[in-house]
């Protein structure tokens, strides 16, 4: 087995960095100068404070989005604080890149207070067309997401909604296979943090007027202590919302208990949780995402001896992976395409879909595209964008935000 962690170590060492800053025409004569700075600088200066929407075409602003961490949940890490997160905050800029080609730059606080984490995006906003929210760790995400939703901007916690789309992508390319309806599929979810309380809400996601619907069965959550139920009295509030709609008949007991009987079990917890036997007591060929890196929840070979009809993990060396790069350049170059102010259910929903269409060959071991097929940024972008001019048109002010 190759020693990646070396080789990328001495990559990083080399490069010191994994992006730079390029500029957009040379400033080779006097000329160039002037037009570029002073005195020519003047007017973009003036059209913009005259209206301020001009900023969106006279800077970076319309092609720029800000990968925001304060370090307090780095990968499967930990709280390693903001000088720990750059390389990762650096490669998402990266993806940003070569998938949609949008200027991304990492924003890495030195707070993990979440007044100040909230103020500090709101100053810096003016320059960005978007923030990604990164690798912060919940419940504090959660609220520092929501009440960003005003800023104008779309505000997108990708550790959330990146992975739900993607889980959803694969979901309905395995019902598919599989000959499965998604509104009958009973689902159980093992992990409470920001990608499993995000893929429970984008898989009861409904509009009111019912111009598009994820809906299953029934969702049953499990944390560490167990199936979340309302006669618990450890919950916290983001675990009582999810109550409203999942767990219906308050099942009790472990997640081997929730796992009988149940069509699909997504896992964003920990490694080697599930057996073979686990998935043997769940309904016939079951869809198992076993999402926890770097080890799985339970290993395809395992799952597949135990029954499985489709097995997805978080890794690349084994087919489906489930991987929010199929996601978030896509969801962003759509929204700055549209100028959109904020990304809504229907774009998440839409962008699930297009990543599910750019599977033509499918089958047990492709669920899902390629994250390096450079055509799935483009299809998403296309399919946000026209789903953010549906919701404009359904409503003054788009609805069902994140």
């Amino acid at each position: 087995m190759k020693d990646y962690s070396r080789e990328s170590l001495e990559l990083h060492q080399k490069l010191q960095g994994k992006i730079s800053i390029s500029l957009k025409t040379d400033l080779k004569t006097k000329k160039d100068l002037t037009l570029c700075y002073s005195p020519g600088v003047a007017e973009p200066v003036r059209q913009i404070a005259n209206d301020e929407e001009k900023v969106w075409d006279l800077t970076i602003k319309g092609n720029c989005v800000a990968v925001v961490t304060d370090g307090s949940a780095i990968l499967g890490l930990g709280n390693l604080g903001p000088e720990a997160a750059i390389p990762v905050m650096e490669g998402k800029a990266m993806l940003f890149k070569k998938f949609a080609n949008v200027d991304a730059f990492p924003i890495c606080l030195a707070t993990q207070n979440t007044e100040e984490i909230i103020q500090t995006i709101r100053n810096i906003a003016p320059v960005f067309g978007g923030i990604n929210l990164e690798d912060i760790s919940s419940p504090r995400c959660f609220e520092i997401e929501e009440r960003l939703q005003t800023l104008g901007i779309p505000v997108f916690h990708d550790d959330q909604h990146g992975t739900a789309i993607v889980v959803l992508a694969g979901i309905i390319n395995a019902c598919k296979l599989l000959k499965k309806n998604i509104a009958e599929l009973n689902v159980v979810i093992n992990g409470a943090g920001a990608a499993g309380l995000a893929i429970s809400k984008l898989l009861m996601c409904h509009d009111v007027d019912n111009s598009f619907c994820t809906s299953v069965k029934q969702i049953v959550m499990c944390d560490t202590k167990g199936i979340i139920h309302k006669d618990r009295s450890d919950l916290n509030d983001f675990k009582r919302e999810i109550l409203k709609y999942s767990n219906r008949e308050n099942i009790k007991g472990t997640l081997k208990d929730a796992l009988r009987g149940a069509d699909v079990f997504i896992g964003v917890s920990q490694g080697d949780l599930l057996s073979t036997t686990d998935v043997q007591t769940m309904n016939p060929l079951p869809i198992i995402f076993a999402l926890a890196n770097p080890n799985p929840e339970i290993s395809p070979e395992k799952a597949y001896k135990g029954g499985a009809g489709v097995v997805g993990t978080g890794r690349s060396d084994v087919p489906n992976q489930i991987n929010n790069v199929l996601a978030f350049p896509g969801i962003f170059r759509g929204a700055l395409d549209i100028r959109a102010r904020r990304i809504t259910a229907r774009m998440k929903v839409a962008a699930a879909y297009a990543i599910a269409e750019c599977v033509t060959d499918l089958h047990r071991d492709n669920i899902v595209p390629s994250t390096l097929d450079m055509n799935v940024a483009k299809v998403v972008a296309a399919a946000v964008k026209q789903a953010y001019l549906d919701d404009i048109k359904n409503m003054e002010t788009p609805k069902h935000a994140l």
